[in-house]
């Protein structure tokens, strides 16, 4: 199979202060989404770069851990996955430091032990959490649903 390539573009006018900009991806599955200084570092309505990394990596977490329970014969009822991306001011500016992981699964024939062992070991088969780990704690959370 050929190498898979896929873009998002982000438009940034004025200083990160005061400024604004958009950003939206080729897929046209998210267009045009408001950014500014206050989505990122406050709780205004908007997007971050943050919030598309927590999307990446929940989505991501999902599929891998889905593939990972049925090799091993628990194809999963469902996967609710959420990821916590942290920023945190450091010294000169800010850093990404953690990716917090909360999956809940409807999976039959396992212990809550079986299922959060095999959350931590399919994370191993996450591209998302494996271009992460280098430079971030990744944080699993997992627990079966009832």
């Amino acid at each position: 199979m050929a190498d898979i390539e896929r873009s998002a573009q982000a438009i940034w006018h004025g200083d990160l202060l005061h400024g604004n900009g958009t950003v939206g991806t080729a897929s046209k599955v998210v267009v045009d989404i408001p950014m500014r200084f206050n989505t990122r570092f406050e709780h205004e309505p908007g997007t971050n770069p943050e919030e598309f990394i927590a999307a990446a990596h929940a989505s991501c977490y999902s599929m891998a851990f889905s593939a990972y329970l049925a090799r091993q014969g628990h194809a999963p009822e469902r996967l609710e996955t959420t990821a916590h991306i942290t920023l945190a001011k450091q010294r000169d500016g800010f850093s990404i430091t953690k990716s917090r992981i909360e999956v809940r699964g409807w999976v039959d024939g396992l212990t809550e032990e079986q299922f959060q062992q095999m959350a931590r070991e399919a994370d191993k088969g996450c591209p998302v959490s494996n271009l992460l780990r280098n430079g971030l704690e990744i944080e699993i959370h997992a627990s079966l649903g009832k």
